[in-house]
């Protein structure tokens, strides 16, 4: 799945969000903090990552591109 920006940037929390991979912020939040979402590969537990164009977030089994 692919995740068209406006800005130069967007939140690992709002990316989760916006893709439809959870429900809302709490889910996010939680998902992050247990090392279940990955960027480029590698566990990120900070739900305030900055993603950019280029970036692949995976999580669940899905993976999404920051356009």
């Amino acid at each position: 799945m692919e995740l068209k920006i406006r800005d130069e940037f967007i939140k690992l929390g709002q990316v989760l969000k916006a893709a439809g991979l959870v429900e809302n912020g709490g889910e996010a939040k939680e998902a992050v903090q247990a090392g279940e979402v990955k960027v480029n590969g590698e566990v990120e537990t900070r739900r305030g990552r900055k993603c950019v164009p280029g970036d692949v977030i995976e999580f669940n089994g899905e993976s999404v591109l920051i356009q």
